[in-house]
């Protein structure tokens, strides 16, 4: 017994001197003590957060910054606009001039793309709770990734149906742009048939993709209950979550500013 409280205390030691890095799982019988390592995201002074430069009313964006609260991941954000990621230090960065960026310092590694900068947090830093993306679930994954590549899509839709009323173009959705929006949600209903979540029982970050852009279209197409009730019941669950409102409200309030009103979508 006095061998077991002698490791912990001077793991507990090792840990405060090195800021983060593992805590101490052990398992012990009668005869025998095992000791794991398990990452963990403390930080201490030497130690520098994941930065992203990021765009509050971008649904990706905020993806990746419901990521990082779902781990616990402790990140730095820095906002951007459209001219800033054209300068020559950003296009450096990403010369697709796109947001989100990631550049972990201490890792040395830079990364864009919503959906890479979500998989690079939960196999990086969610330490042995990978639930949100499941490494070694082959199928699992492949789901996932199914799911966020139709992500991709819905975002196609979005943009055809609104960059014409954005910019001032149009005052109402195409009936082409509808039609597309419309099946792109059906398709959604049915991720849900058989589960509570997009990918399966429990949530992964193809949840978290598809609610920052489901939550964006929300702010002008309510969702039919009738028409979704899935989706619609998925919906209002996910954004119960504890971090939705802190990652997606001042983006959400930004489109609502853009946009004004409610379009009708039937």
């Amino acid at each position: 017994m006095y061998g077991i409280i002698l490791i912990q205390v001077l793991i507990d030691i090792l840990l405060d001197y090195q800021g983060r890095f593992f805590y101490i799982l052990i398992k012990f019988d009668l005869f025998q003590v095992q000791i794991g390592f398990v990452p963990i995201l403390s930080k201490s002074n030497n130690i520098m957060a994941p930065k992203i430069y990021y765009m509050a009313a971008s649904p990706p964006c905020r993806a990746v910054y419901m990521t990082a609260k779902a781990i616990g991941l402790e990140i730095e954000l820095e906002t951007v606009d459209r001219e800033q990621l054209r300068t020559d230090e950003m296009l450096e960065l990403n010369p697709q001039h796109t947001a989100p960026i990631l550049v972990d310092a201490d890792e040395d590694f830079t990364i864009w793309d919503s959906h890479a900068i979500m998989i690079y947090f939960v196999g990086q830093y969610a330490g042995s709770d990978d639930s949100l993306y499941p490494k070694d679930n082959v199928k699992k994954a492949a789901v996932i990734n199914q799911r966020l590549h139709f992500d991709n899509l819905l975002h196609q839709r979005l943009r055809d149906a609104f960059t014409p009323i954005i910019m001032g173009i149009e005052e109402d959705i195409s009936e082409e742009a509808r039609d597309g929006f419309l099946e792109a949600l059906g398709i959604l209903e049915i991720f849900l048939k058989d589960y509570q979540w997009m990918a399966g029982d429990d949530i992964t970050i193809a949840d978290l993709s598809i609610l920052a852009f489901l939550s964006t279209v929300e702010t002008v197409l309510p969702l039919d209950p009738e028409r979704f009730p899935k989706l619609t019941n998925w919906f209002g669950r996910a954004k119960e979550l504890p971090y939705f409102e802190e990652c997606n409200g001042e983006g959400l309030d930004q489109i609502k500013e853009m946009l004004k009103r409610e379009v009708p979508l039937i």
